[in-house]
């Protein structure tokens, strides 16, 4: 495969940046990636993009590079070893749940190189990575935004949400609203079974009522009911994204109460549960009685 400045650098391949390189690769782009997992970095081959060993080979060979990485960082460390290797003009996309005003910051870093950068978080988790259809917030100048527009869009559909931060802003802010919404719907759910309601019917109520929400059509049957709890994204990610917008309400001057509580209870049970436990695990911590007995 050719590499050069209309390559797709992708740094960060883990569950969803493995099926997003494999999109990307589907559609016609050549695609130069790269992860601190030996293993992972086959997995793209496999998939068809060149796997390199760092970071800094992949901004040598690409004028546009897209992050998928945990924190803000990490983006920072990784971004600070390319910039030497990018080009005037490149393009740095941070796919990844990373905090707001520190991407305003790097942005403003990157521009003092001539380096463009756009925050393009996601939703939809593995199942819409795989499928090519996440939600992909982004933010930057309309002109940047236009340049990455049809990149993303083998990934998703793009909207555009704003100045840069302005999709990671928007991401943390959605999980939080994500996060609140499965732990009253497992503590309500726990209270109709143990009354005797048929979690079923339960569901089928608050879906063509105004209880439903993403836990009530897509949690809890396809991985709570399931007892999979598969959905591929992890408690302490969750949690992690939950801090990063009541941190983000607390420095634009908004209480954020249920917000904060919200935060508590998670924090709580990521002490209790398995460090590699999958978010949807909260509704099985919340109705168990003897919440420490769960520790896988």
């Amino acid at each position: 495969m050719a590499s050069g400045p209309a390559s797709i650098g992708f740094v960060g391949l883990g569950n969803m940046g493995i099926p997003m390189v494999t999109n990307l690769v589907a559609a016609g782009f050549d695609v130069v990636a790269s992860d601190v997992s030996p293993e992972a970095r086959s997995r793209a081959a496999e998939a068809g993009a060149s796997a390199v060993d760092t970071a800094r080979e992949v901004a040598a060979a690409a004028g546009t590079v897209i992050l998928m990485l945990p924190n803000s960082q990490i983006v920072k460390s990784v971004v600070d070893s390319m910039v030497g290797s990018l080009a005037p003009g490149s393009l740095v996309i941070d796919m990844s749940s990373s905090e707001p005003l520190r991407t305003r910051e790097l942005a403003e870093q990157l521009a003092t190189r001539r380096i463009r950068m756009i925050d393009a978080p996601v939703s939809g988790g593995v199942g819409g990575a795989v499928a090519g259809k996440l939600t992909i917030m982004v933010g930057g100048s309309p002109a940047d935004v236009a340049s990455a527009a049809p990149v993303l869009a083998a990934m998703g559909r793009v909207v555009p949400a704003g100045p840069i931060g302005a999709g990671h802003a928007i991401k943390a802010l959605n999980n939080l609203l994500s996060a609140t919404h499965l732990w009253i719907t497992a503590e309500a759910m726990t209270a109709g079974e143990r009354f005797g309601l048929d979690p079923a019917v339960m569901l089928e109520v608050f879906n063509s009522s105004s209880g439903r929400s993403g836990s009530t059509e897509n949690k809890f049957p396809n991985f709570v009911l399931t007892e999979r709890y598969d959905s591929g994204f992890g408690l302490r990610l969750m949690l992690k994204d939950m801090r990063i917008a009541t941190e983000l309400a607390s420095q634009v001057g908004v209480p954020s109460i249920l917000g904060e509580e919200a935060v508590t209870l998670w924090a709580e049970a990521a002490d209790e549960l398995d460090p590699a436990a999958d978010h949807t695990r909260v509704a099985q911590y919340v109705a168990t009685a003897e919440r420490g007995a769960i520790a896988t």
